[in-house]
C-alpha cells in the first residue's frame, strides 16, 4: 500500500489497468448514512456521475485495520469494489479522512489496530499469536511487513526487529510509527526474492501471509532467501482460501499440499507443519 496526503474529503483514482475501467472513488466521513446513500455493512455508498462515493463513520476512536477491511470486504462482496488497486485506494481514503491531520489519522489507525491485535479483538489476532509463539532468538526480520503491525508487536515484546516491504509507502508509514512509539524497528524497502540482508543476519525470519501474493517460482525463491538470511528459524504462514482474494492481491490458492511441497523442495535441517488459521511451515536452516 502507498500513503497519500490526508484531506477531509479526497478523490482517489484507481491505478490498476483492467479491461473494464473502475469508477473513481470519493471518500468522506459521515457519522450517519448521507441522503441518497445505501447502507452496506459498516459503510454506505452511491454512484453518481461515474464516481463511486463511499461514506464511513470512523473517527480517531474507531479507525483500525480491522474495521477498514471488514467494511471494504462487504463492498467487494456486493460487487461495488473490484481489484487490489481500487480496494487499497478506498482503504487509504477511509484512513486519511478519519481525522483532521495526517499525524492524527495515522497515529489513531496504528494505535487502535495494535490494541485490537493485542487484545484479540481483531480477526487476524490468532495469526499474530501463532507467529509470535514460533519466534526463536532475539533478532527478527519480517519480510513483507506492509503496515508493520507484527514487527511492532515483536518490538513491544523486547525483540530487535527489522522489516522490509516492496512498497516505499508502507515502509515510510512503519518507520514513522516505530519512531513515534519509540520501538526498535528498522524498516527498509526490499523484495522477498532478493532480500537486502547478509546471510545468517537474523535469528528468525518470518513470511506471514506473503507467499499467496507470489507466483510459485517467486514463492520458492522467497523461501530460499529467507533460509539464507535466517540463523535459526524461518516461519511461514499462509491463508487457506476457497479462491484467492484479488482485492488483497492474492495470486494463488494455497492448500496444505503446497506447504508440504515447500518443505520437500528447499534444503533445511528440520521442518514442522501446523494447520491453525491457515497453514504454517517452520524451517530450520542448514548448517
Amino acid at each position: 500500500m502507498t500513503a497519500f496526503d490526508l484531506a477531509t474529503t479526497s478523490t482517489i483514482a484507481p491505478v490498476d489497468a483492467s479491461p473494464a475501467p473502475k469508477p473513481p472513488l470519493r471518500v468522506r466521513r459521515s457519522p450517519l448514512v448521507p441522503p441518497g446513500f445505501s447502507r452496506c455493512g459498516l459503510l454506505s455508498w452511491r454512484e453518481q456521475s461515474g464516481v463511486l462515493h463511499i461514506a464511513h463513520p470512523f473517527d480517531e476512536r474507531s479507525i483500525s485495520d480491522a474495521v477498514v477491511v471488514d467494511g471494504l470486504v462487504a463492498l467487494v462482496e456486493a460487487g461495488l469494489l473490484t481489484g487490489q488497486a481500487q480496494f487499497e485506494s478506498a482503504a487509504m481514503g477511509i484512513i486519511r479522512t478519519s481525522a483532521g491531520t495526517p499525524d492524527e489519522a495515522w497515529s489513531a489507525f496504528y494505535d487502535n489496530s495494535l490494541r485490537e491485535l493485542r487484545t484479540g479483538a481483531s480477526a487476524f489476532a490468532p495469526v499474530h499469536e501463532r507467529a509470535q509463539s514460533l519466534i526463536v532468538g532475539r533478532t527478527v526480520l519480517e519480510v513483507g511487513s506492509c503496515f508493520g503491525f507484527f514487527a511492532l508487536a515483536c518490538a513491544v515484546d523486547g525483540l530487535n526487529v527489522s522489516a522490509c516491504d516492496i512498497s516505499p509507502g508502507a515502509v515510510s508509514l512503519l518507520s514513522r510509527a516505530a519512531h513515534r512509539l519509540g520501538l526498535p524497528v528498522v524498516a527498509s524497502i526490499g523484495d522477498a526474492t532478493a532480500l537486502p540482508y547478509p546471510a545468517d543476519s537474523a535469528d528468525t525470519v518470518t513470511l506471514i501471509h506473503l507467499l499467496e501474493h507470489l507466483d510459485p517460482a517467486a514463492a520458492h525463491t522467497a523461501i530460499g532467501e529467507a533460509l539464507r538470511v535466517a540463523r535459526r528459524r524461518v516461519v511461514i504462514g499462509v491463508p487457506f482460501e476457497d479462491e484467492p482474494s484479488p482485492h488483497f492481491g492474492h495470486l494463488v490458492r494455497l492448500t496444505e499440499d503446497d506447504v508440504y511441497d515447500w518443505a520437500r523442495a528447499v534444503p533445511h535441517t528440520g521442518a514442522e507443519i501446523v494447520v491453525d488459521h491457515g497453514g504454517w511451515l517452520v524451517l530450520t536452516p542448514g548448517s
